[in-house]
This record gives C-alpha cells, sequence and structure tokens, in this order.
C-alpha cells in the first residue's frame, strides 16, 4: 500500500491510496484512517478484488447477511465515509458495486475483500469531527451530527 498527500487547502485535505494486490481491503484502509488520524473524510475508489464479501443489512434481524463472491471482480464503484466510531479510532463505512465476469452485479456493505490488482482510492479529509454512535435499536451505528468530538 502506497498513500500519498496529493492536496492541503483550507483544512481540507486529499489521501491518495493505492492498494496492492493480495492486501484485505478493509481492514488496511481502516489502517490508513488510524494511522492519519482521520476524523471526517468521504472516499471513493475504483480497482479489483480476487474475492469479497458484503453484506445486506437485515432490519429485522439487525445484522448484515454477507454476501460471498468467490471471483475475480471490477469494483464498478465504492463510496463511503469515515467517522469515529463510540471506541474513539476512525470508523469505515463503505459500500460496494462489484461486476462479474457475466456482467452481472454485486453490491452491498463492504465487509471483506482481497485486492487484484489494485484499488485505487481517494479520500478527501476535512476539518472536522464526524461521531458515529451505536444505534442499539437499529443494530447499527449511524453518524451523529449533534455529537462532536
Amino acid at each position: 500500500m502506497k498513500a500519498k498527500l496529493v492536496a492541503h487547502k483550507a483544512g481540507e485535505r486529499i489521501h491518495v491510496v493505492v492498494l496492492n494486490s493480495g492486501e484485505e481491503a478493509f481492514a488496511t484502509l481502516a489502517d490508513v484512517a488510524r494511522n492519519l488520524h482521520i476524523t471526517a473524510a468521504s472516499l471513493t475508489a475504483i480497482g479489483a478484488f480476487a474475492q469479497a464479501t458484503v453484506g445486506w443489512f437485515d432490519f429485522e434481524r439487525k445484522t448484515y447477511r454477507k454476501i460471498e463472491v468467490a471471483e475475480q471482480c471490477e469494483v464498478l464503484s465504492a463510496i463511503g465515509d469515515i467517522a469515529v466510531g463510540d471506541d474513539g479510532k476512525p470508523g469505515l463505512h463503505v459500500h460496494v458495486v462489484l461486476g462479474l465476469a457475466d456482467g452481472t452485479t454485486r453490491g452491498g456493505h463492504l465487509l471483506a475483500a482481497t485486492v487484484r490488482p489494485t484499488l485505487e482510492v481517494v479520500m478527501t479529509e476535512t476539518p472536522a469531527v464526524l461521531r458515529r454512535t451505536r444505534r442499539p435499536e437499529l443494530g447499527i451505528a449511524l453518524i451523529d451530527l449533534g455529537k462532536d468530538s
């Protein structure tokens, strides 16, 4: 993985992060956010995975149903955000659309994926602190604009 700060003005920083074959996408991006001390950001990405696990949120069960994609797939779109969780660490929330060899797609909440051959990510960091708070009645953590650092 390589990361480079490509722009910095008015408190906004833009990082380009390039992941290599074999790296676990979600864990690596979470590490980058922690290492750069990112407290509020949006991200987009394109690339490809050797395999991936995405999730569909089952509201009744308050958990993600895992959707396994056990083949090479293109990351047609990845979009997400970074916010500080209840544990005080930056956390990712990323949704992906994956293209398969036959032209069909799979999509959902990115849970895990092995990069092959690359994942190119743009993180746009803002000079703020966004808080993600666990909502027990929903079973998930959501950004809470009423909370600050």
